[in-house]
């Protein structure tokens, strides 16, 4: 009897030891909740961080951003690249007179005013108060002119406008719109080499020049070959903690001569955009930056010429904690993207 329950009692031991070390391997912290769905949890990825650059000036009389359609003429003296005359070049006027249209009527004007407010609860762009208005017929696609060729600014197409609207057009229509986005000059360059049926830009004096140089033609019915139709702003923008000090300067002219006074970065386009136009018309005239290289060579350790859209010049701007001006369409659909270039 007694070897009996000797030999229970060592089997007791025995079940006791196991579940004491099946415990121990289980670590302490672990309970019940940390099955595969708080596991997941745990390893789901953090939330984008927010963006530290914002706008710290806005709405200067000198930073009104005025955007305009011309449609090429198709006789006009197209060169290339190296102001070679290149002929057989083929303009689709029909297809760009019917978007410049469309882009006119009172539906169009509605929707560009209007566009903003629901993603961003504010709007991105104003129509003029002269715009020109179309409230006529639009003549529908046919095989010959259903493809139109639209050269525009990075800033139009970063800020969703033309998402937003050619869809639109193109459903009604039946047009296929291929637009091809670049700084202002680019885009321009693209109509004057045969590339563009029309051009969607925002620099007066750039618009001027390809006018006079006989690129442009008056479509019936207006005024004028330059139809500018829509506007916002530019903005100087930077690091929250504004080491220049540019929220609180009298004007935005003033805020540019602090950041050079105190040599904080600076992101330029530097691409002979609309934004770059601008930019350079803000720098103090002492400084002397112009577009060419040679302007700012002294100052490359805070003035940064990234030759870049706009999009990529504000991931630069955030990353670098530096100052930029950009267009505020822009800016908004960035920061709405946590960062991100659209």
């Amino acid at each position: 009897m007694k070897k009996i329950l000797a030999l229970l009692l060592a089997l007791c031991m025995s079940f006791a030891l196991c579940a004491c070390g099946a415990r121990s391997e289980t670590p302490a912290e672990e309970s019940p909740a940390q099955g595969p769905a708080a596991q997941e949890e745990q390893q789901a990825p953090e939330a984008a961080a927010s963006v530290d650059t914002c706008i710290l000036y806005e709405e200067d009389e000198s930073m009104l951003n005025t955007y305009t359609l011309i449609a090429a003429s198709p006789e006009a003296p197209f060169t290339d690249a190296d102001g070679n005359p290149v002929g057989d070049v083929a303009v689709n006027a029909a297809g760009a007179e019917a978007l410049v249209r469309w882009l006119l009527s009172p539906e169009a004007l509605e929707l560009a005013g209007n566009y903003g407010v629901e993603d961003y609860g504010e709007k991105l762009f104003y129509v003029l108060d002269e715009a020109p208005v179309y409230e006529g017929e639009i003549a529908p696609a046919t095989e010959e002119t259903k493809t139109v060729r639209l050269s525009t600014t990075t800033s139009v197409n970063d800020s969703g406008l033309l998402g937003y609207l050619l869809p639109i057009f193109q459903e009604e229509y039946g047009y296929t719109v291929e637009v091809q986005s670049a700084g202002t000059g680019k885009a321009i360059a693209a109509a004057q080499y045969g590339n563009a049926d029309l051009i969607l830009v925002h620099s007066k004096s750039q618009e001027e020049a390809f006018v006079e140089a006989g690129y442009a033609r008056c479509l019936e019915g207006f005024e004028t070959e330059r139809l500018s139709f829509i506007y916002n702003y530019f903005v100087l923008c930077g690091p929250s903690a504004d080491p220049a000090g540019a929220a609180d300067c009298p004007s935005v002219k003033d805020a540019f001569a602090a950041i050079a006074e105190g040599k904080y970065s600076f992101i330029s386009r530097g691409d002979g955009s609309g934004t770059h136009t601008k930019e350079l018309s803000l720098w103090p005239e002492e400084l002397g930056i112009s577009a060419e290289a040679e302007s700012f060579a002294d100052y490359t350790d805070w003035y940064i010429s990234a030759n870049a859209g706009m999009g990529t010049c504000l991931v630069m701007a955030e990353e670098m904690g530096a100052y930029i001006l950009t267009d505020k369409a822009t800016f908004l659909a960035f920061a709405a993207n946590g960062g991100q270039a659209a």
